[in-house]
Order: C-alpha cells, then structure tokens, then sequence
C-alpha cells in the first residue's frame, strides 16, 4: 500500500472523520503515534492502515486492498 492509497482508503472508509482520526487518534499499537506521525517517521501505510482499522473495528472484509484505484489481477 503506497501512501495515497492509504489515504484514499481512509477517506473512502472513514469520510469526514478522516482528518480527525488520522492526526488526532492515537494509536498504542504505533508506539503511541497518530497515523499522521507514523506516516512521517516511515512507518509503512499498510501497517498504519491495519491498525487504524482495528482501533476503529473496520470489519475484515473492508481492510483488504483498500485504496486501490484498481483490483489487483489475479
């Protein structure tokens, strides 16, 4: 996950409280960071993306493969 596929999928996922939870919710499974910090110290999207979802208790089926303009083929 590139970092503005992460974004997209954050405010596909979330829509107006995306600002808020990316630079306001601290994460503990980020040392305690926001995703906002964890982006900027070169913490993977991905692992960002995963634990702002479950912090957040995004269902499963909607962590996958989010932000992608396309499907992966197969």
């Amino acid at each position: 996950m590139r970092r503005s596929e992460f974004l997209r999928a954050v405010d596909a996922e979330f829509d107006g409280r995306a600002s808020s939870l990316v630079n306001d919710l601290v994460l503990a499974t980020l040392s305690g960071r926001t995703a906002s910090q964890a982006l900027d110290d070169g913490v993977p999207p991905r692992e960002i993306w995963l634990a702002l979802c479950a912090a957040a208790d995004v269902p499963l089926e909607r962590r996958h493969g989010a932000g992608r303009l396309e499907p992966r083929r197969g």
